[in-house]
């Protein structure tokens, strides 16, 4: 459990319970532009989402972890693995933290320790995110924890404004 959790972070499994604090998320509109979300989610989806998340990373290709607060037991965000690819070892990552806990350095914690989790558990070559220009602040998060600029994807994003280039970045596990 070393890899998953620090003096005040606590990275988790999906649970039952988790299903209020996930449909808050998923049908927040604001945080849709940084992702692949087109629609809102039923809780009929996300309690179904909840019930096959047991299957893990090696049959499902991705793992949803809960960013647990450790003083209070409160969720604070979610960090996922996604597209994960045992053959070239890399995997996908995204992470939300919850706006009344950003800018109090979990978002930096729970990154680190994903990251420890993948190269030292999981043993991945590789962690890489998709980043929108306009998502700034996810930009200079994933600096700080080291990932670098490997590409920039034109006109990748389709917005209300037109489209949108993104960056690739990537951690490489040296």
């Amino acid at each position: 459990m070393a890899f998953l959790e620090n003096e005040n972070l606590l990275l988790r499994a999906l649970e039952p319970e988790d299903l209020d604090i996930l449909y808050e998320w998923e049908n927040n509109p604001e945080l849709w532009k940084y992702g692949s979300t087109l629609a809102p989610y039923s809780r009929f989806a996300l309690r179904d989402y909840l019930t096959n998340s047991l299957q893990g990373i090696v049959h499902s290709g991705q793992l949803r972890l809960i960013a647990v607060e450790k003083k209070s037991g409160i969720a604070i965000g979610t960090v996922d693995l996604y597209d994960y690819d045992p053959v070239h070892q890399r995997a996908g990552i995204g992470i939300l933290v919850d706006l009344p806990f950003r800018r109090k350095g979990y978002g930096t914690e729970i990154l680190n320790l994903t990251a420890g989790y993948a190269f030292n558990s999981l043993h991945l070559n590789q962690l890489y995110a998709y980043i929108p220009l306009s998502n700034t602040e996810s930009f200079n998060l994933l600096s700080k924890c080291g990932y670098r600029q490997a590409g920039l994807l034109k006109s990748w994003l389709k917005t209300a404004g037109g489209f949108e280039d993104v960056w690739v970045v990537q951690l490489m596990n040296v």
